[in-house]
């Protein structure tokens, strides 16, 4: 799940985490210290420095996923991704993400089908997010 933050702070970041992440989880994070407070609320927290990182250590995907997400972003939009919309970009970078080993386009429409018909409708109006 991806999903904007005002701040990197550790109020911010642990929030964040608490609206996503079962409590129990293990959290993998780079050295920033805004995460520190995590297992104070339940979860274990396992921080890499990249420096020390070695093969197979976990955090250097979300910089590949950082990565992946900007060059979709310039190849499919031009980078012309307005603020009031990202939350949508977010969402829709996941689903494509979380199905990129699909070997079948029809069955990713299918479930993208199925998922709409599963929520109800969304007015364009409510589409905005004030920045």
């Amino acid at each position: 799940r991806l999903s904007m933050l005002d701040n990197a702070a550790s109020n911010t970041l642990i929030k964040a985490v608490q609206e996503s992440v079962e409590p129990g989880s293990t959290i993998r994070s780079d050295g920033w210290d805004g995460y520190n407070r995590l297992p104070d609320y339940g979860y274990v927290h396992k921080p890499i420095v990249h420096k020390n990182a070695v093969d197979g250590d976990a955090t250097p995907l979300t910089h590949r996923v950082a990565a992946l997400f900007k060059r979709w972003w310039l190849g499919t939009h031009q980078g012309a991704i307005s603020p009031e919309h990202l939350r949508y970009y977010l969402d829709e970078f996941t689903f494509r993400f979380n199905r990129r080993t699909s070997r079948s386009r029809g069955k990713l429409f299918l479930r993208l089908v199925e998922q709409a018909m599963h929520i109800e409708p969304v007015p364009a109006k409510s589409l905005k997010h004030k920045i």
